[in-house]
């Protein structure tokens, strides 16, 4: 199919289902049904097997049309990082069972991995499940669970055999998350909001149909979602100027009365720096477009961080006193991260959980360290030593 036919799928959506007269939902249905939800997607689960290039050609002109999306922000786990992994490693029943309601937004998807005891090693984990006839028995703890308290399932990782070395016990699950053996407990952060949250599994069922990969395989399944997430956060097709920079610049234009040269020169690093993760961005798209993923996600998550961080304190410390200034304090569990709808000691106290959510920068170090620039690793004795017989 090439960008005329492609158009003219388009065109034809828009015919038989006019955005202003169609139900939001029925509309949605109706695109995945016909492969423009992920063109890129096999045939059958909202796809055309396209190349993944082709799919801003629909987006904008869906969007200049006036039809509704899928609130990505609120889907983004789902989108991001559910949706790949079940496209690599679900059977063609799990494929046709989540990935129409995931995408449509029916289903809003959270991410039960880091746990209290095993954030940046998350190999250790220590959530168990025992299968039991042809259901698993789950209990343990997981934390920084963004979405939980909205979530209608979940990707969930597990230790199923703590005989093997912790890399090699562990399985992946989609559990969910209305089960009566799960309790959401939101987590307050500095910002006063509680958009993450821990989460209690309490003899949880899981039927062995919701498992994706092999038992005792989760480590490599779970290695996928991360690097999709990676690529999730800093795959974005960003305009020149765009992120934190953005409300910085804007400041600096508006009030010549608090530049100063060394604020100036901060500016300046940081819209350079935004520039380059742009192009990189951009990188990393065409390679994802030609199905070569390289190691540009977890670059682009590392710089993420440091420039929103970099930049909200700049912005902070342009305002001076009026960079103290609060909107509330108030408890509040919301449904996506807004950056730009608060004012910029939000900015500035949010931004620092950007070098902890999505991998530690730490993490991400050592994988590029160790994984791109192939420097030696760090001595680890326990990667063969039983997980049970670790000291925890």
């Amino acid at each position: 199919m090439d960008e005329t036919e492609l158009r003219q799928r388009v065109e034809t959506l828009l015919a038989e289902h006019p955005p202003e007269a169609t139900d939001r939902l029925d509309f949605l249905h109706a695109r995945f049904d016909a492969g423009l939800a992920w063109v890129h997607f096999p045939e059958g689960l909202g796809g055309l097997g396209l190349p993944r290039g082709m799919q801003p050609l629909v987006d904008k002109a869906l969007y200049r049309a006036g039809a509704p999306d899928n609130d990505p922000r609120k889907i983004g786990i789902g989108l991001g990082m559910a949706a790949p992994t079940i496209l690599a490693f679900g059977t063609d029943e799990q494929k046709q069972r989540y990935l129409r309601p995931l995408w449509c937004g029916e289903e809003v998807w959270c991410q039960l991995f880091s746990e209290p005891g095993a954030g940046s090693d998350l190999a250790g984990l220590a959530t168990r499940a025992v299968l039991d006839g042809d259901t698993w028995i789950v209990n343990g703890q997981k934390v920084w669970t963004s979405s939980a308290h909205l979530a209608d399932r979940a990707i969930l990782l597990v230790r199923t055999d703590p005989d093997q070395p912790k890399h090699a016990g562990l399985s992946y699950f989609v559990l969910d998350m209305h089960d009566p053996g799960v309790e959401v407990r939101p987590l307050r952060q500095i910002t006063g909001e509680a958009e993450f949250n821990e989460v209690f599994l309490t003899d949880a069922r899981i039927p062995d149909g919701d498992r994706l990969g092999d038992v005792g395989a989760g480590w490599q399944v779970a290695n996928a979602t991360l690097s999709n997430e990676r690529v999730a956060i800093g795959g974005g097709a960003f305009p020149r100027e765009f992120g934190m920079v953005t409300s910085v610049a804007r400041t600096w234009r508006e009030r010549p009365d608090l530049r100063t040269p060394s604020t100036h020169e901060r500016l300046l690093r940081g819209w350079i720096d935004t520039e380059v993760a742009r192009i990189t961005a951009t990188r990393l798209r065409q390679k994802m477009a030609a199905g070569v993923p390289g190691p540009e996600g977890s670059a682009m998550k590392l710089s993420f961080a440091r420039i929103n961080q970099q930049l909200s304190a700049l912005e902070v410390d342009l305002l001076g006193d009026d960079g103290l200034r609060y909107e509330s304090w108030e408890m509040r569990r919301p449904t996506h991260v807004d950056f730009f709808g608060k004012d910029a000691g939000y900015r500035y106290l949010r931004a620092k959980g950007n070098s902890i959510e999505g991998g530690t920068s730490e993490v991400l170090r050592n994988v590029v360290s160790e994984r791109v620039l192939g420097l030696p690793s760090e001595p680890r004795v326990d990667k063969d030593v039983p997980w049970k017989d670790l000291p925890r």
